[in-house]
């Protein structure tokens, strides 16, 4: 059965927001338009080699920690919080950049998560929008992908329906087990919505950027390589956040006049 709406409960406005900054930090015109036309710009150079080499040390030390709990290698969700490595990452000059462009200058980020995709590991990301997951209003999140690893078509990089955030929330059901969905949502009929699929390949220090409306979703990784890539979701400061997700929020450019974010400092670790 389709779902149109995860919270029910909650108006929210779902509709993409273009942007419009005039005071370009980092990104062209041209990418500008493309973010607009599109819902998503890639590649986009961040980190130097040996920055990469220890941004992948760094996710080396997260994922043992993490499966010595019990925990896999999509586990670490949020620990932007908590520890200073992941936090400096979200509050990276040339990163925030670039999301400034896109989003003006008070820039919040509320989350972040590794999508680790192991050598052979047969789970998939379903095609989905990022908005039906998230109780914020309005609809104004932008996520930058930044590859840990290299990505490309062998090893499971995320592809996306380009123009497909034009269309609003689209129908959704939650999805089959036999998908072996990293996640839980399968967007209906994802290729009405758009030009055919684009893969986002890119070299490990590089990133995307998309809107939380696009179409997106990812192929098993069936290759002997590791596809490790860091997603950070930032918003204007406008943005408010129900249901408690507030709670876990960095003020990384700017302030937040209105109040709607608790922000932390960067941890001591």
């Amino acid at each position: 059965m389709a779902k149109t709406d995860a919270f029910p409960e909650i108006e929210r406005e779902l509709r993409y927001f273009p942007a419009n900054t005039n005071e370009l930090q980092t990104l062209s015109k041209d990418k500008i338009q493309q973010f607009n036309d599109k819902g998503f710009i890639c590649p986009l150079d961040v980190y130097s080699s040996s920055e990469t080499k220890t941004n992948r040390e760094t996710f080396d030390k997260l994922i043992k920690e993490t499966t010595s709990k019990g925990g896999d290698s999509y586990s670490i969700n949020g620990w932007h919080r908590t520890h200073s490595a992941v936090y400096d990452i979200v509050t990276d000059t040339r990163i925030i950049n670039y999301v400034q462009d896109i989003i003006g200058k008070n820039i919040v980020c509320w989350g972040t998560h590794y999508f680790c995709k192991m050598p052979n590991d047969s789970k998939r990301v379903s095609w989905h929008q990022d908005a039906s997951y998230w109780p914020l209003t309005p609809s104004k999140t932008v996520t930058v992908w930044l590859a840990i690893d290299d990505t490309d078509s062998q090893n499971g990089a995320m592809q996306v329906v380009p123009g497909s955030h034009l269309h609003g929330q689209i129908d959704f059901e939650i999805s089959k087990k036999e998908e072996e969905n990293v996640l839980n949502q399968t967007a209906l009929n994802p290729l009405d919505y758009g030009e055919p699929p684009t893969l986002l390949e890119m070299h490990a220090g590089q990133m995307s950027l998309h809107t939380d409306l696009l179409l997106h979703g990812s192929e098993p990784n069936r290759s002997h390589r590791r596809r490790c890539g860091f997603t950070i979701r930032y918003v204007p400061s406008e943005v408010r956040a129900l249901n408690g997700w507030n709670e876990n929020a960095i003020v990384c450019r700017g302030e937040d006049p209105e109040g709607n974010w608790k922000h932390w400092p960067r941890p001591k670790d």
